[in-house]
């Protein structure tokens, strides 16, 4: 019922910045929460951040607590992860996601989009 397109991955160095996009289409009248998981090879995927489509309140997994910061864009079916001070831990392929009304959970993914942290 609601698509979503994240992108904005690459390779950059540690300490670097980067800026993920995430674009909703479809049911988004539905959509309650939207947030960003992330999947290390060999690893469990992890929350990272999330945000209310309707409150703006922010969420954030400690491991990357103010070094990123998730936002709204104009539209209000798009969100953003502007990640900062990069570190190695961090690459792993970074997939948006969104919580609708009735789910109780996240069940709408994107496609992933990777990110890549040298040292």
């Amino acid at each position: 019922q609601v698509h979503l397109e994240d992108s904005g991955g690459g390779l950059v160095q540690a300490g670097g910045s980067l800026r993920l996009s995430c674009a909703a289409s479809g049911r988004t009248f539905d959509i309650y929460t939207m947030g960003w998981f992330r999947q290390a090879p060999g690893k469990e995927r992890e929350f990272v951040a999330s945000i209310t489509s309707h409150g703006d309140s922010a969420t954030y997994a400690d491991s990357v607590k103010g070094r990123f910061t998730i936002s709204r864009g104009n539209a209000k079916d798009t969100v953003y992860l502007q990640m900062n001070s990069l570190k190695p831990e961090d690459t792993a392929v970074y997939y948006c996601a969104a919580y609708a009304y009735g789910d109780g959970e996240y069940r709408n993914w994107g496609q992933g989009t990777q990110v890549t942290v040298s040292s």
